[in-house]
């Protein structure tokens, strides 16, 4: 009986330990009102947020994605992406921000 209390222990407790992660880099979000398109440089951009999470193209056009997900077992989960696309002359062409708290920026 106590080999089988020591593994339901056992097991509860990898549960709570591996119930929980993080995806990507945390970044400021507070910096995302200061990006205006047709204005903000690429350079400006690292200035602010730091290297991305990952980079991509989408029509021959530069793409960054900054992300940040942060879940847990106990308590609610946390999630903010920042996808901005670049035209040619490595400016700012769009971006967008979504957040699973949209009170804060």
């Amino acid at each position: 009986m106590k080999r089988i209390q020591l593994n339901t222990a056992g097991f509860i407790t990898l549960f709570f330990l591996t119930a929980c992660g993080t995806v990507g880099n945390n970044f400021d979000s507070s910096q995302i009102k200061s990006i205006q398109s047709d204005v903000t440089s690429q350079e400006e951009i690292f200035e602010r947020f730091g290297a991305p999470f990952k980079k991509g193209v989408e029509n021959d056009q530069t793409m960054w994605t900054y992300q940040f997900d942060k879940w847990n077992a106990v308590g609610s989960a946390q999630s903010k992406d920042l996808v901005i696309l670049f035209d040619n002359k490595n400016i700012v062409k769009a971006y967008r921000y979504t957040t699973s708290n949209p009170k804060k920026p």
